[in-house]
């Protein structure tokens, strides 16, 4: 069962959570027609960028790279400007999206599939099948984790990135929805709530 222990949110103006990622210090939270950024201490949100924000959010290092239907915006965290687009595989139902081993991990939702992706042309690298509704994407540490949702349950997944194979599973109570999923780079995953319009954080089990 997953450890949930702590919660942000509601945030004025946000309704929905979709993509979720964290640059170090801050959370970025994708609300549909914005950014906003949290203060992961205080859980209050202190800025936003006014770009199209649909679903999965990943952060290169220097660059935000965010999910708008159909295409992959590579974005200016400072001017909110759009400096690249690439295709989202599959052209729609892009989900979760992922930053490593310098390529995106991009989540395609009904499809039930995680793609690596080349950042430059949008090329599908390799693809890994999963057998729940994919939502968010995240790798800590050389493992990859997803989120999912579908028939009101919902979990996180650690999966051979080779294979798919579901190497452990945390459950998340019942009625608490994963849509987008981040890890800080240790124990901690953030996990946005849908329509709850709530990112919640989720202990990673730990390690030996």
């Amino acid at each position: 069962m997953a450890q949930i222990v702590r919660e942000y949110g509601p945030f004025p103006g946000v309704s929905t959570v979709g993509g979720v990622t964290y640059d170090g210090r801050r959370l970025w939270i994708a609300s549909g027609d914005k950014l906003n950024v949290v203060d992961p201490e205080t859980g209050t949100a202190v800025d936003s960028l006014a770009v199209a924000a649909d679903a999965g959010t990943a952060y290169d290092g220097r660059h935000l790279f965010q999910i708008a239907e159909s295409r992959i915006h590579k974005i200016d965290p400072v001017s909110g400007e759009i400096l690249a687009s690439i295709p989202t595989p599959g052209g729609s139902g892009g989900s979760g999206l992922a930053w490593a081993e310098g390529s995106l991990w991009v989540g395609q939702y009904r499809a039930r599939k995680i793609h690596q992706v080349d950042p430059e042309t949008g090329a599908v690298i390799r693809t890994i099948e999963s057998n729940r509704f994919v939502t968010g994407v995240t790798w800590v540490g050389g493992e990859l984790w997803h989120g999912t949702w579908e028939a009101e349950e919902s979990d996180l997944r650690r999966i051979d990135p080779a294979t798919g194979e579901v190497l452990e599973r945390l459950e998340m109570p019942a009625g608490v929805g994963v849509s987008g999923l981040e890890s800080d780079g240790a124990d901690r995953f953030f996990c946005g709530g849908g329509n709850s319009g709530r990112v919640r954080v989720v202990r990673r089990p730990p390690r030996e």
